[in-house]
């Protein structure tokens, strides 16, 4: 009698035989594993890109505020007088004439905000003004100091700027230490009086 092919038994080679079921198992444990890594990954991603932007952002909002303090006059006029800008408003969202200038901040303008050492920003690079109290729209903190170098006090000042988002910092302002933090951008330059 002959037995048609399509019922005889299938013999298997060796190795032909497929996955076991716990072959399946490891497999999906290993690729679930892989998965939720990815996804670790992903999230660390994502998190270190937003602090990198804002910490560029800061960076570019404190280059402007030391630019214009910068260009506050700190040198000599014609008749080799000194001469200084104390006057303009640095913290005004347009200059004016009744402000700090470059007169030597008080104490503490780098971890409190005072009035003549601080202004404010918007999510969208817009000034919002100075003052003690932060208005509701601002993202950005921006806080200034100007210091007369002990060793040539009439002649060299010390700029710092220092931009936040956060108007408590924590223990980054323990003791005046002034830390910078991740987000944060903190600027320090040295001004000089050219003779003319």
């Amino acid at each position: 009698m002959l037995i048609p092919t399509s019922l005889k038994p299938i013999r298997l080679r060796r190795g032909e035989g497929g996955f076991s079921l716990l072959e399946a198992v490891v497999a999906a444990g290993i690729m679930a594993g892989a998965l939720a890594a990815l996804g670790q990954l992903f999230a660390i991603s994502i998190a270190n890109n937003h602090s990198a932007r804002n910490g560029s952002y800061a960076t570019v909002l404190a280059e402007q505020k030391m630019e214009q303090l910068r260009g506050l006059t700190w040198g000599f006029d014609t008749l080799g007088l000194p001469n200084t800008d104390s006057t303009t408003d640095t913290a005004a969202a347009v200059e004016n004439p009744t402000g700090t200038g470059l007169s030597p901040s008080p104490g503490g303008t780098l971890t409190s905000n005072i009035a003549g050492y601080v202004d404010y920003v918007d999510r969208f690079g817009n000034m919002l003004g100075g003052g003690e109290t932060i208005p509701p729209r601002a993202v950005y903190v921006r806080r200034w100091s100007v210091e007369l170098l002990p060793q040539s006090p009439n002649n060299t000042l010390v700029l710092q700027v220092l931009v936040t988002q956060r108007a408590n910092r924590g223990s980054a302002d323990a003791d005046g230490a002034t830390l910078r933090l991740p987000d944060e951008a903190r600027l320090v330059s040295v001004k000089t009086r050219k003779a003319p």
